[in-house]
């Protein structure tokens, strides 16, 4: 079940994160931070896809820790993006809320047995 909360939740923050860089995207300083945050935000839910593929428990395990790393990274470029002003309060206290919350499913998952299906 783990496996299908954290997969969902990190394709949902992946749409989230493409929606905020075609938002951002007409500014110049903000569209090179939302670059990096659509990097590594949609990088973690790609990782989490290809997880499932997992040949063993060892691999699962460290395909969750570089999704929280990636969603570690997304923050610091939300950040960036909110001190800067490219991002109003209510959208930066939004994403990070989600960020942080997945990181905590990453590692829940991470540490949980091998996905069997």
């Amino acid at each position: 079940m783990k496996e299908n909360t954290v997969k969902e939740k990190s394709f949902r923050f992946a749409v989230r994160m493409v929606n905020l860089y075609k938002h951002l995207s007409h500014e110049e300083q903000a569209c090179a931070l939302s670059k990096q945050a659509l990097r590594s935000g949609t990088a973690a839910g790609a990782i989490v896809h290809t997880a499932e593929c997992s040949e063993n428990n060892a691999d699962f395990s460290d395909a969750m820790a570089l999704a929280q790393k990636e969603m570690n990274d997304t923050i610091y470029w939300l950040e960036l993006m909110h001190k800067t002003g490219s991002l109003t309060d209510d959208a930066f206290d939004s994403l990070r809320r989600d960020a942080v919350e997945l990181i905590k499913i990453l590692a829940e998952t991470a540490q949980s047995s091998f996905p069997t299906s």
